[in-house]
């Protein structure tokens, strides 16, 4: 009787211990591309041709129109704003820009509505520019997006939306604004949540496969939203008060065990 409550004390105590490092533990961060060896081999990986973003209802556009003489083209370039909700959920702020609107139009002074929907930022401003030549000598247009939004969500140091000046940017560039990822973060499974013109996209990411350079979704587009799922130990965490309340108490019990069983 003894030798059995001895082996219950003991095993008691190795269950709190487990208890204990299992609610203290953390991981470690997980690099990126764990698929690619640990040498000093050069690898080589093809890169996802870029191309660029589609416009769509919504966005907000800033077009400029150059010519010899600023006077005759400064009605056109008249200061728009559109407002749009602040970070702050306070006052609406205004962003420099002409909307897109449901029809997938912009307007212009002098020059009208020019449907931009469904072109990219190069084809949009080939086509102001050939309306633009009814009016202007030789005119020259500046056009790019004004809004280029991306979120970022869920196991990222800094989730937040944010407004990015160049184009061209990829997943990593995006987690890297965001202060890159937490210790908790699930690189295997990052959704991508993509609108088009007609649907929305849900596309799954595996940011420790190499072969995501090679994506057709690395390179990130307008109002893209990307969640970071939190991993099991993140999920463990949460309960770690609980966790290290129950340990106490359990240690506590397995000491009273022992000290029951030494006088018996």
């Amino acid at each position: 009787m003894r030798q059995y409550r001895q082996y219950l004390a003991t095993g008691v105590v190795a269950f709190c211990i487990a208890i204990i490092f299992a609610s203290c533990a953390a991981t470690k961060n997980v690099p990126y591309f764990k698929d690619i060896p640990d040498s000093t081999k050069e690898k080589m990986i093809v890169d996802a041709p870029y191309t660029d973003p589609v416009i769509i209802p919504d966005d907000i556009l800033s077009v400029t129109i150059v010519t010899i003489d600023p006077n005759t083209s400064a009605p056109v370039n008249q200061a728009a704003a559109v407002p749009v909700a602040s970070s702050n959920m306070g006052t609406p702020e205004l962003v420099p820009g002409l909307l897109v609107d449901k029809n997938g139009d912009i307007t212009l002074p002098i020059i009208g509505a020019v449907k931009v929907a469904g072109l990219t930022s190069y084809q949009a401003k080939a086509l102001i520019k050939s309306r633009a030549s009814k009016y202007y000598k030789d005119p020259d247009v500046q056009l790019r997006f004004a809004n280029f939004k991306i979120t970022v969500l869920g196991e990222v140091e800094r989730p937040a939306s944010y407004v990015v000046p160049n184009e061209k940017i990829n997943i990593f560039d995006a987690l890297g604004m965001a202060g890159d990822m937490t210790i908790y973060a699930q690189k295997e499974n990052v959704l991508l949540m993509r609108d088009t013109l007609n649907d929305k996209k849900l596309i799954r990411l595996n940011l420790n496969n190499k072969n995501i350079v090679g994506s057709p979704y690395f390179y990130i587009q307008a109002n893209d939203v990307i969640y970071v799922e939190p991993n099991k130990y993140k999920i463990a965490s949460t309960d770690a008060y609980r966790n290290r309340y129950f340990a106490i108490a359990a240690a506590v019990l397995s000491v009273m065990i022992v000290a029951i069983s030494k006088l018996l």
